[in-house]
């Protein structure tokens, strides 16, 4: 156990933290899933934008990798871009 009040504020806000970057990173690869199961090229590339912005965001705050969120976006933007 943390002897240090400062410590125990610092667990509370990691705790705190760790929740939302779940949350945050649970939503977006719910938003890939649900762009990867489209068929439709509209429906595709109204969703696009959105799960771009997301991915952009979580590597923006450290939650991935910045590479991860380029792969992604590369490869859901050439999914997109090959839906007839």
């Amino acid at each position: 156990m943390a002897n240090h009040k400062s410590a125990l504020k610092r667990i509370r806000s990691n705790a705190a933290k760790r929740l939302r970057n779940r949350y945050q990173a649970k939503t977006t690869r719910n938003a890939i899933k649900k762009l990867r199961n489209t068929t439709s090229k509209e429906e595709a590339q109204a969703l696009l934008p959105r799960v771009t912005s997301m991915l952009d965001r979580l590597a923006k705050k450290n939650v991935i990798h910045k590479n991860k969120a380029a792969n992604n976006k590369s490869k859901l933007t050439k999914f997109v871009n090959k839906l007839a």
